[in-house]
Formats: C-alpha cells, structure tokens, sequence
C-alpha cells in the first residue's frame, strides 16, 4: 500500500516544484519590467539612491561643516559685514570706500570702550573670512568614492605634497646620474637662504587645510632640506621658496642717529648703554688713533683685568676699526665687569652712524646691540643666599 503511494507522491512533489519554480521566474520578469519602467520614469534619481547611503550622507555632512559655515551663509555675512561697514564709515564721517580695517577697529574701540581683561572677549567687526575658519569641500562624488587616492591617510594632500618632493628628489638623482655618465660633473650651488625661514606647523596647516603632527611637520621640513643639498638643488629654488618666508631686518626697526660735527668740524657720535646698575655714555670720534678714555683715565689703567678690555673692544674688533677712531667714556655706577659690559653697549650703538645697514644687522646679529637684562638674584629668606640653603644639621 504504501509502495503504491510513492510514486503519486514523487509525482506531486516534482509538479510543485516546476510550477514553483515557473512562477519564481514570472515574478523576476514581473519585477524587472517594473524596474525598468520606474527607471524610465524617474531617470537618474533611482540610481542616486541606490548609491546615497547613510553613511554617505553623514560624510558629506561632517565634510561641508555645520550649516552655518556653509557657502551661501559666507556670502551672505560678508553682505552684512559690507553694509556694516558703511553704515560704521558714516557714523565716524570718513568715506566708506576708503575706511580700512584699522579705522574700523579704531572706531568700535570708541563706540564700544570695554575694560575686559580677555581681548577675545571685547568686540570686535571683522571680516567673515577672518572669523570663520577654512573648511575643504568635499572629497568624495555622490557615489561615495573619494575622489583623491589618498584620501584614506587621514592627510592626502600632506602625503601628495610628500609625494610631491620626493618625486623631485628622485628626478634630480637621475639627472645627476645622467650628467655623470656623460663625464659632467653636476655644479652645486648653494642657495642664499639668509633672511627667510621654514613654515611653521600652524602656517603649514592653514597652507593644506589640514591637521598635522610635530613629527609629520619635521618630515617634511627634512624632505624640503634634502632636496636643498642635492647637487642640482637650485634647480627647484622658486618651488623651495614657497614654503619659506622672509624674515624682516630688525635692524631697519632701530633709529639710528645722523652724525655731528663739533666747533672744528669733526665727525661724532654718540651712544648710551646700561649694564646690571652701571650706565655708560661714549662719544666715538670719526678719526683718530685709537684713544680711549674712560672718565679722564686712559683704558688700560681703568680696566686692569684683560677680559674687560677686550669686552670694550671686540665692537671696533668685529667692524675692523681698531685704531681708527678716539672715544671719551663717561661711566657710573656697578662694578668693572657691569661697567665694561655698559661701555661697549654704548660703543656699539654709536658706531652704528658710522657703518651701513649690512653692518648694522651683523651687529645686531652677534649681539652687540642687545642689551644684557641679568641682574644679580635677591637673597631669599631662609637660605644662605639666592639659591645656596643652609647647612643641614642633624643637631
């Protein structure tokens, strides 16, 4: 009985499953044919869905910034700080179209007077390009793939600026290579780097929009200073000079005083320096022999001790006038180390009528046209002296 049932059974079990299968099928067409219609009908927004994922959208979101920082709401502030700024003209009776960002700082000082201690917190009308901070636009398409290789560095254009150099540093060793096969040696020329300086991490920073590391701004201070010693560096000056900036000349910052003439028609200068309690006043004579006077007295005898003469010495030593010009000294208070320390100070800044610019901030380079702020440290009490402590006994 049960061997009669099985084949009816088989039977029933493969016509279910065609007919199962046929309608699986039927459906699949059914569902393709719906999508291609819906596809028709709506163009490209089925596809931009598909790709839109959340997470895609959390991306761009956290990439444009708040809403606030957007593009339209920069344009519209920098609107606002324009008609501001007229309307603040007008108040103060200047001419909007000549009113700087100093006559507007100036004027929200008098129309606005805080005693905050903070200045961050007194107010203040910039403009929005200095308020707000730079933000990158976004880096990837709608389809979520970024649009720079390296974009999952965490700093892409920090590594493509890597990239970047070390790609020159190669090309030039090829070079150098080839100029030696050939029997040319490649000439090396130093480059005149004297005034300017490196980036700093936070100039770094806001040149790539990026944050970066001490180390990762030292690698690449290394990477630009490597391509710098290569034999055909100087190949590459102008891109160097990018990441550089100039220096201002301090010395153009100090007054230097023109030169006088006295009743015979002499040349003169004259100076003051301090040193610790001493104060020193010199008047340097444009010729002479190499006279030196200190209150009335000959130098020598002043200043028996050999370091302090060469200590009132070494400005005329290191502008190789020795012997070429008479000085009076006038001299008080401090010991013979401070006082020796004030003369050449004020020797220093004398001859600064003498010499030229160049000369001026060689001076100020080696330090001769700083003054020495030490002073001697007070006793504390409780202690032997400044910082010596008193003997410690046990009884």
């Amino acid at each position: 009985m049960a061997a009669s049932w099985a084949p009816f059974a088989a039977t029933v079990t493969s016509f279910l499953f065609t007919r199962g299968k046929s309608g699986l099928a039927r459906s699949r067409v059914a569902w393709k044919a719906a999508a291609t219609e819906q596809r028709k009908a709506v163009g490209n927004q089925l596809l931009r869905l598909i790709h839109t994922t959340s997470t895609t959208q959390k991306k761009n979101v956290a990439t444009s910034g708040r809403e606030e920082y957007t593009v339209a709401f920069i344009k519209k502030q920098i609107e606002e700080f324009n008609i501001g700024k007229r309307h603040l003209a007008n108040m103060m009776g200047e001419d909007p179209e000549t009113f700087t960002q100093e006559d507007i700082d100036r004027a929200i000082a008098y129309l606005f007077p805080s005693g905050l201690f903070e200045k961050r917190a007194r107010p203040i009308m910039k403009h929005p390009d200095d308020i707000f901070p730079k933000r990158r636009a976004s880096q990837w398409g709608e389809d979520g793939r970024p649009f720079h290789f390296l974009f999952y560095t965490g700093k892409p254009a920090y590594y493509s600026l890597m990239h970047e150099v070390y790609g020159m540093i190669l090309d030039l060793d090829k070079h150098s290579d080839h100029l030696r096969a050939k029997g040319l040696l490649p000439q090396k020329n130093k480059q005149d780097l004297i005034g300017s300086r490196w980036l700093i991490k936070e100039e770094l920073e806001e040149m790539l929009v990026e944050k970066l590391s001490d180390q990762d701004h030292m690698r690449f201070i290394q990477q630009l200073e490597r391509l710098l010693t290569l034999p055909c560096g100087s190949t590459e000056e102008e891109y160097i000079h990018k990441f550089r900036r100039t220096i201002p000349v301090q010395s153009k910052k100090k007054l230097i005083e023109p030169l006088q003439y006295d009743e015979r028609g002499m040349a003169h200068s004259s100076g003051e320096g301090k040193r610790k309690t001493a104060q020193a006043k010199v008047i340097v004579y444009e010729h002479g022999s190499g006279r030196i006077k200190v209150n009335g007295i000959d130098y020598l005898l002043y200043f028996p001790v050999t370091q302090d003469r060469e200590q009132l010495m070494f400005p005329f030593q290191f502008l190789d006038r020795l012997g070429k010009h008479d000085m009076d000294c006038t001299v008080s208070g401090g010991g013979r180390s401070a006082q020796a320390g004030a003369v050449r100070l004020a020797t220093a800044n004398a001859l600064c009528s003498f010499v030229s610019e160049n000369e001026v901030e060689w001076m100020r380079q080696a330090g001769l046209l700083t003054p020495d702020p030490r002073v001697k440290e007070r006793k504390k009490p409780g202690q032997e002296g400044a910082r010596r402590k008193f003997t410690w006994k046990k009884r």
